[in-house]
């Protein structure tokens, strides 16, 4: 599966662009701030039906205009298939595949599976429980369509179930039958959730052992951890152990949403012992192995998308990623990269199709000599 060609209308910094590419390598250079990323987030927003960047859709319509399209012609198992995307200020993102409207966007996660490596994935280490529950949730939802439907529906339960608290302390009026309604959606949509979670996990582990080696270069010891109060306990005995608590503090505290995803290195914690370096290299093999994860269960190559991943490492670390990628199992990449010397010195010494273009800062789109 490929991405063909790609048209923005009116996309962030982009009027108008229309750019063919490689089956195999795509390669964008420029300064910093010229729109590099804005062309991978919108390849992104063709997969995931968003944007990586800006959840709110208007947001990434050029700031003069009223709308924006991305469109992009697709390659997928034989086949082309025209997907477009199109916003307008104040009114719901219309999303279509072969001219056929989709009537819930979810319908169309896991058509185009998609694995992007970027500097905002320091935010997995960095950043809340939430963020790592968000990427074991991108994946799974890539690959599983029933686990995508038991997380949309286990959202709305817990939303409900919230509300129904915050009623109950204004109200000054506890019923007990009523929570256990929303008690009893919460287990039947969250424990396929965590098993589905638990599988996840348990199978990613040793691809992403095997990457980080092969990156690193070294036997550090590095690890995931899938953490959940449902290890401790039943969902039907927490939730109902849970009732007292959540009626204080008008919250449901027990189940699935509170998962977190540990990561160590070595016997630490990797956001409190891991240099920048070792991070950065623990975040690129997590994102390889999620893409090994996906395709050999989809037996679709995924997308992978690499945005300006080089900034601390060094040449030799560089080459060995890129010459990693290039192999035939990973398909499609798009890279960008400030540093056109450092990229095209490599490209040239890895014997895998490629087009580079380079970006100016009125958001003009080159391609450069082979």
């Amino acid at each position: 599966m490929h991405l063909k060609s790609l048209s923005l209308v009116n996309f962030k910094n982009y009027e108008q662009v229309d750019i063919p590419f490689s089956e195999k390598i795509n390669c964008f250079v420029g300064e910093n701030g010229v729109g590099k990323t804005n062309i991978l987030d919108a390849v992104h927003y063709l997969s995931l039906c968003k944007s990586n960047l800006n959840p709110v859709d208007s947001q990434n319509i050029r700031y003069d205009q009223d709308f924006c399209v991305v469109q992009g012609i697709f390659e997928r198992l034989g086949k082309e298939e025209n997907i477009y995307c199109g916003i307008r200020k104040q009114k719901k993102k219309q999303f279509k595949r072969n001219q056929k409207e989709y009537q819930k966007l979810s319908e169309h996660i896991g058509l185009i599976p998609l694995v992007m490596i970027s500097p905002a994935d320091s935010i997995l280490i960095n950043g809340a429980s939430e963020e790592r529950r968000k990427f074991m949730n991108g994946v799974i939802a890539q690959y599983s369509r029933v686990y995508l439907d038991n997380l949309i529906q286990y959202n709305r339960a817990l939303t409900q179930r919230n509300r129904l608290l915050r009623d109950f302390a204004v109200s000054r009026n506890f019923d007990r039958e009523m929570l256990e309604v929303w008690d009893e959606q919460l287990i039947r949509y969250g424990k396929p959730i965590f098993e589905e979670r638990r599988r996840f996990v348990d199978e990613l582990l040793p691809v992403f052992n095997a990457f980080h080696t092969h990156i690193s270069g070294m036997r550090e010891t590095v690890t995931l951890n899938y953490q959940s109060q449902l290890y401790d306990s039943g969902f039907g005995e927490g939730m109902k152990a849970s009732h007292e608590k959540d009626r204080i503090i008008q919250y449901s505290t027990f189940g699935i949403h509170k998962d977190d995803l540990g990561m160590a290195l070595g016997e630490h914690s990797l956001k409190k012992s891991g240099s920048q370096g070792q991070q950065k290299t623990f975040l690129v093999a997590l994102k390889l192995a999620e893409f090994e994860f996906m395709r050999k269960l989809t037996k679709v190559p995924p997308i992978l998308l690499l945005d300006d991943i080089f900034d601390k490492f060094d040449a030799r670390r560089v080459k060995q990623i890129i010459s990693l990628v290039a192999e035939n199992q990973f398909g499609q990449i798009f890279i960008t990269d400030t540093n056109e010397q450092r990229l095209l010195g490599i490209l040239e010494e890895i014997p895998a199709d490629h087009r580079v273009y380079k970006i100016s800062k009125d958001a003009a789109v080159v391609e450069m000599e082979a």
